[in-house]
């Protein structure tokens, strides 16, 4: 499944959104723009979804409350809205679902959050509409989606699957260097990386072993020296370990740790592990943090070239960056989505015509695009606009 279009009212930075998706986007914009806010829906979504643990509550608690959540420049509307199209596959025939949730402040006595509008179709058949007659007898009902009740997600379970599948992934190099000393309980549904060796470990031998052959073969072409990746436990302790041989002027070379890596080379081995480990949608922060510029540029190739290799060819991947070398690599100009300032919240976007024409004129998509994010264009847009 991929996620092929997103309206959000009253989200965090954004008043208002209507967006197009596509098997690969990349987002970018200025510093406090809103790119994480973005990313943000869709793990808002995976948090609803969760069969264990999660919920709208849970979701909207996790954000600080619903005023944290909802866009300060919501005014006559206080609803936050979020409705998202998911095709079944890229094809253009394919089998569409529609999930719609819309929920607000009770407005009176203990001010829970109530849903005010869930509409679930496929291909344009309703499946789901709420409130229902049942919910507004028993409001508290509308505290809780039936995305998150397996008892009521019968008919649109795949949706709930899907949405629950979701990855993000903004890894910290340094809690894998160090995992041994910190030895801290990892963050539910660890975001930065900190299991990484621990769920190395628990993948069935022939699966680690092709996975870490794909991720040795990118880094061979990304990492000077690099020759080998190979993964091991520690005779005594029993802790997980990743070890990398490099050509050395000794015959059979050197092998370090993951202790011994570069922040990069941590970096580049968890996304490429994160691209194979699952099907479900995968959210990159700033994956080009730490890397030199020769290999930033290669990472959309290197993102197809993973996913081509697997048997699910249609991974949906969705990167935030501040990266020239990453988004001048990018082929397709329409896969770039803009974060722009506006009176009323930020506003997204992708090129418009006379961009498209630059670019193909023979500029790239990060000199006619970047220079929008830079602090002198924001000022200009956010005084005349």
């Amino acid at each position: 499944m991929i996620i092929t279009h997103l309206k959000l009212t009253n989200w965090r930075n954004f008043r208002g959104l209507d967006l197009d998706l596509s098997t690969r986007n990349y987002i970018i914009g200025a510093n406090a723009s809103g790119k994480s806010n973005l990313l943000d829906v869709f793990r808002f979504l995976r948090t609803i979804a969760k069969p264990e643990g999660g919920g709208l509550q849970k979701a909207i608690k996790e954000r600080g409350g619903l005023s944290k959540l909802r866009s300060l420049h919501a005014r006559q509307n206080p609803a936050v809205l979020l409705w998202i199209e998911v095709a079944e596959s890229p094809d253009s025939d394919s089998a569409r679902w529609e999930y719609e949730l819309s929920f607000k402040a009770e407005g009176k006595g203990a001010q829970r959050v109530l849903i005010t509008r869930e509409r679930v179709s496929r291909n344009g058949q309703q499946v789901l509409l709420r409130p229902t007659p049942d919910d507004l007898k028993d409001t508290a009902r509308l505290t809780q989606t039936y995305l998150e009740q397996i008892n009521n997600n019968v008919e649109f379970r795949a949706l709930a699957e899907f949405f629950s599948a979701t990855t993000y992934l903004h890894l910290v190099p340094q809690l894998l260097k160090f995992g041994e000393e910190i030895s801290s309980r990892i963050i539910e549904d660890d975001p930065f990386g900190q299991g990484l060796l621990q769920r190395i470990a628990s993948t069935p031998q022939k699966t680690q072993a092709a996975r870490l052959k794909r991720i040795g073969e990118a880094l061979q072409v990304a990492v000077p020296q690099f020759s080998v990746l190979r993964f091991e436990k520690d005779p005594i302790t029993g802790a997980p370990h990743l070890e990398a041989s490099f050509k050395h002027w000794r015959g059979n070379g050197a092998w370090q740790r993951e202790d011994q890596f570069s922040d990069g080379t941590l970096r580049l081995i968890g996304l490429l592990w994160a691209l194979q480990e699952g099907d479900g949608l995968l959210l990159l922060e700033e994956p080009e943090l730490s890397l030199n510029d020769a290999i930033v540029e290669h990472i959309p190739l290197m993102i197809d070239r993973v996913v081509r290799l697997l048997k699910r060819k249609t991974r949906q991947v969705i990167i935030t960056t501040h990266s020239d070398n990453l988004i001048g690599a990018v082929n397709d100009p329409l896969t770039i989505i803009l974060l722009e300032p506006s009176p009323n919240g930020t506003h997204a976007r992708t090129a418009n015509s006379d961009e498209i024409a630059v670019m193909e004129g023979g500029l790239t998509p990060a000199e006619v695009l970047l220079p929008k994010t830079r602090p002198q264009h924001i000022f200009d847009v956010a005084l005349f606009s």
